[in-house]
């Protein structure tokens, strides 16, 4: 009997092939495409953005129905809401810089897509990230790695997966590069075939997160001091969910040089001001950490490690505290590393695990 699986469809190429490739090899495949908020939710309309809309619901729909399986509409809108909305919004507030798609893959992608699989039957589900998984006799454990395609990498915010989220989970494109995936598509007669891939937050499509976190809180969001590294006032600032560690432009601020973001104070509700060089630190802290390849850490451990999708990982020791945190002492000072960004760490082309940056 073909085992079943359940393909994460978000109307996108990527998980169009997936599914498409999951058939060619034997499974019995269907499509499920997640339903985490309505347009009227956020307040925007539907036809300005390429991501989570009911124009890609019915591409995920027209693609299986092209390809032959099953297509089915999960409603996991007040989940989406407090595990990665609402946790967004509050992560701004108390000064951090979040990364939603994080708490999407660890609460509803590899979580709740997963437990509605199994409850229907399903042996594993599937998506279209770019990442591999391979199983490690010799330490028992599933091991996540990067793909074959450096540039599509995405196992930074994959970093959270358990060893049982693991071992439901396939990852189809993860010996493909993003032309091939395209190319079969189109081959396939696939209608996404050539259809941009998604660039923003679904839910903040605009990029104007500090409107979005004023519009779903009832905090007020008050007016605070710049400071100097030095701890002096220096002017004005519009409230700390305004701004970003290491931003530069839109401070209304002018020192006659370039100035950027170096740390935010929300108790005090300060943002200090300086130049490039005091953005850079060697060590950071991290906690709610998850290890994949290694099930702990009790003596220190080279790595290479990045702290943000976008950066290319660099040479670290990590060592465990008495807190159950873990210490990232990197080689060289790092610039702008943010508190509630992911700290991900590698050996070679494993995934360690990672945490978040306190």
């Amino acid at each position: 009997m073909s085992k079943k699986v359940m393909v994460g469809m978000s109307g996108g190429v990527d998980s169009s092939v997936a599914a498409k490739l999951l058939l060619d090899k034997g499974f019995d495949v269907i499509g499920a495409t997640l339903k985490l908020f309505s347009d009227e939710d956020i307040e925007i309309d539907d036809t300005s953005r390429t991501c989570c809309s009911l124009t890609d619901v019915d591409d995920a729909r027209r693609v299986c129905y092209k390809l032959g399986c099953e297509h089915l509409v999960f409603n996991f809108k007040d989940s989406f809401k407090h595990d990665v909305m609402e946790h967004f919004t509050n992560s701004y507030l108390r000064g951090q810089t979040p990364n939603p798609c994080i708490e999407c893959n660890r609460y509803i992608k590899f979580d709740k897509m997963l437990n509605r699989a199994e409850a229907l039957g399903y042996d594993y589900i599937a998506t279209g990230h770019y990442a591999t998984i391979d199983y490690d006799e010799e330490r028992g454990r599933y091991l996540l790695k990067r793909p074959k395609d450096r540039t599509k990498d995405q196992t930074y915010v994959l970093y959270s997966l358990t060893q049982y989220q693991l071992s439901k989970t396939l990852f189809p494109l993860g010996n493909l590069d993003k032309t091939t995936v395209r190319d079969i598509a189109e081959k396939a007669g696939l209608i996404n075939s050539r259809k941009p891939d998604s660039q923003d937050i679904c839910f903040v499509p605009d990029g104007n997160y500090a409107e979005y976190i004023k519009a779903n809180t009832e905090e007020k969001i008050l007016e605070g001091n710049f400071l100097d590294v030095n701890g002096n006032i220096v002017g004005t600032h519009k409230g700390i969910i305004h701004y970003t560690i290491g931003q530069r432009k839109g401070l209304g601020i002018s020192f006659g040089k370039p100035v950027y973001v170096i740390c935010k104070d929300p108790i005090n509700n300060t943002v200090t001001l300086g130049e490039e060089d005091a953005l850079y630190t060697k060590t950071l802290i991290a906690e709610d950490v998850n290890l994949i390849s290694i099930a702990e850490i009790t003596e220190p451990i080279r790595v290479t490690a990045k702290t943000r999708y976008s950066q290319e990982e660099q040479p670290a020791t990590v060592t465990a505290n008495d807190s159950g945190q873990l210490v990232v002492t990197f080689d060289t000072p790092q610039r702008a590393i943010t508190s509630g960004q992911a700290v991900v760490f590698f050996d070679g082309d494993v995934v360690i695990g990672g945490g978040m940056i306190v």
